[in-house]
């Protein structure tokens, strides 16, 4: 009886002391750790968020960028933060559901993070430099079937979505490039534009200005649906790859010791920034939808993801070049 009668006054103990730091966070700035550099679409994503979450809980959030190894950079030091709320991080589809899958990491990413909430989804255009004679997808599959290992195609990195999602349209449609990487997306673009390498896709918002100059042509979307801000542009799937895919999409993260109380708390106003118009007029034109939901719906996402990104290097041999 005496066990009992001190289990239930811990237990006691233990929910005020945890609700009583949820009522009185944030009591101080959150640093809110990006594992990219300024200026890119995580970057945009995660200020504007960040404006209205410090507007909502009356602290305010320090954008942190800390790129490099494929947001492996900022992870690491998000997982070995303090677990007190203090600390959170944007979480993109390569961080926490690519990566692991390909490497042994400075962290685990299972054990060493928790999903607190997704910001946003996105779908990526495929585009060719115009000097190509290429016009559609079937063109695409014919050209590289007909040219075997010599249409390249560039992304931000090895085991980046775009790497992953080239890998997965090779091997859906037999057809074989050669991946170049480079730092960064927008590099890749710049030199399809100039026809020094063929082939690459990124996310609505980077690619369709390009598009719409004429700087690059377009041959589909890489989701199962066609996007509202380009209707006329047929999806992969339906163009000659079936059942083809790549989203993109990312959340807010914490370390894996953050008490629930206080994730709850975050998950709340992270929902509440993403309905704001603030969120709307600014992210609105971004080509990425908001989401927002549960945590347990963002972290079955992302275990869905890691799972479907594990066959696909497992059955096309990618490798972090």
């Amino acid at each position: 009886m005496r066990v009992v009668t001190r289990l239930l006054a811990f237990a006691l103990v233990s929910c005020a002391v945890s609700c009583g730091a949820a009522d009185a966070y944030p009591s101080r700035p959150i640093r809110f750790l990006v594992p990219a550099a300024p200026g890119g679409t995580p970057d945009v994503i995660s200020r504007v968020i960040g404006a209205e979450l410090g507007r909502q809980m009356g602290q305010q959030v320090v954008v942190d960028n800390r790129s490099g190894a494929n947001g492996v950079i900022g992870m690491q030091m998000l997982a070995k933060a303090s677990p007190d709320g203090y600390t959170i991080g944007y979480g993109p589809v390569s961080a926490v559901a690519i990566n692991p899958v390909f490497t042994k990491l400075p962290y685990d990413a299972d054990k060493d993070l928790q999903m607190v909430v997704q910001l946003v989804f996105g779908l990526h255009i495929l585009t060719v430099s115009p000097s190509l004679p290429i016009r559609s997808v079937p063109e695409l599959i014919d050209y590289a079937k007909a040219n075997p290992g010599k249409l390249t195609y560039g992304s931000s990195g090895s085991g980046s979505s775009q790497h992953l999602g080239m890998e997965m349209f090779q091997m859906m449609s037999g057809t074989r490039m050669v991946h170049v990487p480079f730092k960064a997306i927008a590099l890749a673009t710049s030199e399809v534009i100039a026809g020094r390498i063929h082939l690459t896709f990124d996310n609505m918002a980077s690619m369709l200005p390009h598009v719409r100059a004429g700087r690059i042509r377009a041959l589909g979307v890489t989701s199962l649906k066609r996007s509202p801000a380009i209707p006329e542009l047929p999806t992969i799937s339906e163009a000659g790859v079936p059942g083809y895919e790549v989203t993109t999409w990312s959340g807010v993260v914490v370390p894996a010791g953050v008490p629930k109380a206080i994730v709850a708390k975050l998950n709340a106003e992270v929902n509440k920034a993403l309905v704001s118009q603030s969120a709307k007029d600014r992210l609105g034109g971004s080509g990425y939808d908001l989401v927002g939901g549960t945590s347990e719906q963002f972290a079955a996402l992302v275990k869905k993801e890691m799972a479907k990104w594990a066959d696909v290097v497992k059955r096309t041999g990618a490798k972090l070049d």
